[in-house]
């Protein structure tokens, strides 16, 4: 499945990679990327030669439609793992057993540590749960990955994705083995979490945000919210001008039509 859907992706978009010396040939390794596209999971682990295994969104695997059959038999055929995120904690930490067992196996394990897409294309606060405690308890040395240009291909609301070249450009490895053993200190993860973001920012040149994707998401779903109901009431109180302004020029046009009809004899 990899390879017949990685065939095309490759000659249609052509994506280029820099730093494919960076991934080991043998052994375990974390890939952490930031996260711009859907698109993401299908060109990183297509441009690779070793199999990555990504977290996937379970509603990736159960999708209706042709479309999401297609999506999942892809994650199926590359080696996505499907959690439920419905759960907060349970999800959280099912995300991280599954990780460490990928690891434990010798394999690529990739992560977002934004832990969503990006709503605007800038780069967002890491959240040190996942990446950090899934370093920290396996000393598997962290690679920062860079999406180049995928949110451009198919932004929100176009259907047919655009034929570009996307990019991907990998860093070199970071060790973390320095702090092993205290995945239960906060500041601890939170430290190695920022160090990761800060590469993944040299990487992709993109602007920095010290808040929560997620939080971002939430906020400019409240801005569109209140600027729709800002446009609503706009709307109601031109209707209402319009009703006046239609009810005065009839009342004129009455008045007009009395004065203007002959005398009665």
């Amino acid at each position: 499945m990899k390879v017949a859907i990685g065939g095309p992706l490759k000659l249609g978009f052509r994506p280029w990679v820099e730093g494919l010396e960076n991934i080991p040939a043998t052994g375990p390794a974390i890939l952490a990327s930031n996260h711009l596209s859907f698109s993401d999971s299908f060109f990183l682990p297509t441009m690779l030669d070793r199999k990555v295994t990504f977290i996937a969104k379970a509603e990736y695997f159960t999708t209706p439609g042709v479309k999401g059959k297609l999506t999942a038999a892809f994650f199926k055929g590359v080696g996505q793992l499907p959690v439920d995120r419905s759960g907060s904690r349970g999800a959280g930490e099912a995300a991280i057993k599954s990780g460490i067992e990928v690891l434990e196996r010798g394999e690529l394990f990739g992560i977002y540590p934004e832990g969503t897409r990006s709503p605007d294309g800038r780069l967002y606060r890491g959240k040190p749960g996942g990446l950090a405690r899934v370093a920290l308890a396996t000393g598997a040395p962290v690679i920062p990955v860079a999406m180049i240009d995928t949110e451009k291909i198919q932004p929100p609301g176009k259907v047919l994705p655009k034929l570009m070249r996307p990019g991907i450009r990998i860093g070199k490895p970071l060790d973390f083995t320095r702090y092993q053993g205290m995945e239960g200190d906060r500041f601890v993860l939170r430290a190695v979490t920022d160090e990761v973001m800060y590469e993944i920012m040299k990487l992709s040149g993109q602007e920095y945000v010290d808040m929560y994707a997620t939080a971002a998401k939430r906020q400019i779903a409240e801005a569109a919210k209140a600027e729709k109901e800002t446009q609503k009431e706009a709307q109601k109180e031109a209707q209402k001008e319009a009703q006046k302004e239609a009810q005065k020029s009839g009342e004129k046009d009455g008045e007009r039509g009395r004065r203007e009809l002959p005398d009665r004899p």
